[in-house]
């Protein structure tokens, strides 16, 4: 897993003396947001793939549209980060996102092949347009309502990709399994180069980020689908249900105990 990696470097320089932070709209990088990130890509997966076969594809995706409207919604209108709104926001996100990669592949017949890189050059360009107006891409600097905007962009765009690409990898003969093991041994490759490479924090956070997708996605599928396909045939009820529970018992823990919320600075 991807250790908390400080980004304040990064960010434009401040005056001496004390220094009090806008609130932060996100949560502090630690392990604990890993694992919840991780969670909440799996839980995402299997309750898109639940609720299509449930409700049919064009009513589950108005269903998930709404749902993400209206989380992030409450995610800009509160004043400062709180675990529940935000973990919530990142769900629906999740849920949606996994969404939009299907509607592509099953509705429009576009390959996994073709949808990869239309969603990494989308992301691509958020980074790109968000660096040129905001000068920093780190996560610390989440302060204003525009940059608010492009880190919920990036999250999206990041989401949709990790979807195409872990079911990209699943249907070119890795497998669920396969899949889960590349992307697991993929994630450490960030980490290990900001630790003891040139790679920078920001870039080092971002290419995890989008790593974690797939992970969590292909860990999900390969417990859900069939024996036939892989799996362990556990069901994508039981599995959405299982990790939606662990999610909760994180988010609780991080909204009783605040380990996650960032503290004013005094040098």
């Amino acid at each position: 897993m991807v250790p908390a990696m400080s980004t304040d470097h990064l960010t434009h320089n401040r005056p001496a003396g004390h220094i009090r932070h806008a609130a932060s709209k996100v949560p502090e990088v630690t392990v604990y947001f890993w694992i919840i990130k991780v969670l909440t890509t799996g839980m995402g997966e299997t309750a898109s793939d639940f609720l299509a076969r449930l409700l049919g594809p064009i009513p589950a995706v108005g269903l998930g549209g709404m749902a993400l409207v209206a989380a992030l919604a409450v995610q800009f209108a509160v004043r400062r980060y709180v675990a529940w709104v935000y973990w919530t926001a990142i769900v629906m996100v999740s849920v949606f996102g996994t969404m939009a990669a299907d509607v592509l592949h099953v509705g429009l017949g576009v390959p996994y092949t073709l949808s990869t890189p239309f969603f990494m050059a989308a992301l691509a360009a958020v980074f790109a347009l968000w660096h040129r107006v905001e000068r920093t891409l780190s996560i610390h600097s989440i302060h204003t309502r525009r940059r608010e905007t492009f880190y919920w962009a990036a999250v999206l765009a990041t989401f949709a990709l990790g979807t195409a690409a872990g079911d990209l990898t699943a249907t070119i003969g890795l497998g669920y399994l396969g899949s889960a093991v590349l992307y697991a041994a993929a994630i450490a490759v960030p980490a290990v180069a900001h630790r003891w490479g040139s790679l920078n924090a920001v870039a080092a956070f971002w290419a995890a980020y989008v790593i974690t997708r797939p992970l969590g996605a292909s860990v999900a599928d390969w417990m859900a689908v069939g024996h036939g396909r892989g799996g362990l045939g556990l069901g994508l009820g039981p599995v959405t249900l299982s990790w939606t529970v662990a999610i909760l018992g994180f988010v609780g823990y991080l909204a009783v105990s605040r380990r996650d919320v960032r503290r004013d600075i005094t040098p």
